[in-house]
């Protein structure tokens, strides 16, 4: 078995506490779905700096992260398959990029 990351895009915050409660019910019970693979669930960020050779961007680049989790799967579909089942892809709301984490 292998952790992954998912790393998450895009998204938005609740407008009204009705709202937030009703999407951190859709995230409880994706979290519950996927039970035991979740290793860490992570939580959301705040908007990051990019830094690279050419200097900082403050705006968190072309695609800023807005949240990780950490899963144990067999293999990367695997994964994938779970990432699937994530609120933010099934509203249409962002994505979900899943990589390995590599034991160094």
């Amino acid at each position: 078995m292998t952790d992954f990351i998912f790393a998450y895009h895009g998204g938005k915050m609740p407008e009204t506490p009705e709202e937030g409660a009703k999407e951190m019910a859709k995230w409880q019970a994706w979290f519950e779905n996927l039970s035991d693979a979740v290793v860490n669930p992570g939580n959301p960020v705040g908007m990051s700096k990019t830094v690279s050779a050419a200097g900082v961007a403050d705006d968190g680049g072309a695609n800023p992260l807005s949240g990780f989790t950490i899963v144990r799967a067999k293999d990367i579909d695997a994964a994938v398959a779970m990432a699937k089942g994530c609120p933010m892809v099934s509203s249409g709301n962002g994505s979900v990029e899943v990589a390995p984490v590599v034991e160094m």
